[in-house]
């Protein structure tokens, strides 16, 4: 039987080839299976993990693949950042990431890899609200007055969780008590879901997180909120006061999102990735998702992102000396 397909030859697919390139189009990679992975350098449950689950469908329509949530949480993130460190930079492999990437460098004694220079920041994509919650139990305070009173009342008797040493979630607790002048004992877990876990359960006596990774226990009364750690409050939860209107002004700490793949994607690369997730998060139910979620979204350029990426780097280089944090 006589075949129909004409092979290509080698001249023809260089030719079609740089034709793409010229018009600009050269396609997304995917992976074998028609997949393309986000390694979440964070644990489920994670503000970071909802915020990409939620929008996980419109990606892979936006991306034209399937998407696939990768949770690599250990070490605060670098495992999962190692991991997407040594990925090859032809698109199949990106991450959502929380401004933890930018407090590393200033936090930890040394990285297995140079931030931001063996990555690719594509779109800093919004930021998510964070709220310091206590277990009742554990803290009857029910305001920010009243929680520094009682802090104050038994210096270093207290403990806070966090989600790692060196974490926006660490970092936003110690500023918190730098503010207020009081003391309390860190105690890092390896994710936001066993530090929630463990807060519920009383070893600990609060922490901060993003406010989607709390929202049912706070809704069932099982964490009381104390403060949103905004600027103003958000819609989501219009009934938490800020620190900022509870003798705190001006105090604020942002705890942004980003989308990031490894070093050397090519520029039509980047845009195409940069294009999906401006599409994926102007989808509805993605929208209707991030506001019950209290996100805001504001998607940057990669040249701004790229920027944003080095500036933040000074800015909490500077908050972690501020606070006293000691490199681990």
């Amino acid at each position: 039987m006589t075949s129909l397909r004409h092979p290509l030859s080698r001249r023809t697919v260089l030719a079609g080839s740089a034709a793409t390139l010229a018009a600009g189009l050269w396609p997304l990679a995917v992976q074998a299976d028609g997949t393309v992975k986000f390694i979440l350098p964070n644990a489920t449950g994670s503000g970071v993990d909802t915020i990409t689950r939620a929008a996980q469908p419109a990606l892979g329509k936006a991306l034209g693949a399937s998407v696939v949530v990768d949770n690599q949480p250990g070490a605060g993130g670098v495992v999962g950042l190692q991991a997407l460190a040594r990925s090859a930079p032809d698109g199949t492999t990106l991450s959502m990431v929380s401004n933890n990437v930018v407090i590393f460098p200033s936090v930890l004694k040394s990285l297995p890899f140079d931030m931001p220079n063996d990555f690719t920041p594509i779109a800093v994509v919004g930021a998510t609200p964070m709220v310091l919650v206590v277990n009742p139990s554990k803290i009857s305070a029910t305001n920010a007055k009243d929680f520094i009173a009682q802090l104050k009342a038994k210096p270093g008797a207290y403990n806070f969780a966090s989600g790692g040493n060196g974490t926006i979630l660490h970092l936003a607790s110690e500023l918190v008590l730098d503010q207020a002048g009081a003391t309390a004992k860190h105690i890092p877990y390896k994710g936001v879901g066993p530090m929630v876990t463990d807060m519920l359960s009383g070893q600990v006596d609060f922490g901060t997180a993003a406010l989607p990774s709390l929202q049912a226990h706070i809704k069932s009364g099982a964490l009381r909120p104390i403060g949103m750690l905004t600027a103003q409050r958000v819609a989501a939860a219009p009934e938490i006061p800020t620190f900022a209107e509870q003798g705190m002004p001006n105090f604020s700490v942002e705890a942004w999102f980003a989308v990031i793949g490894p070093k050397n994607m090519q520029p039509a690369q980047v845009k195409k990735v940069h294009d999906a997730v401006v599409q994926a998060f102007a989808d509805p139910a993605v929208k209707e998702a991030m506001a019950k979620q209290g996100n805001t979204i504001a998607i940057s350029t990669p040249q701004e992102a790229q920027a944003a990426f080095k500036r933040e780097l000074a800015k909490y280089a500077a908050l972690v000396k501020k606070v006293g944090l000691e490199p681990q």
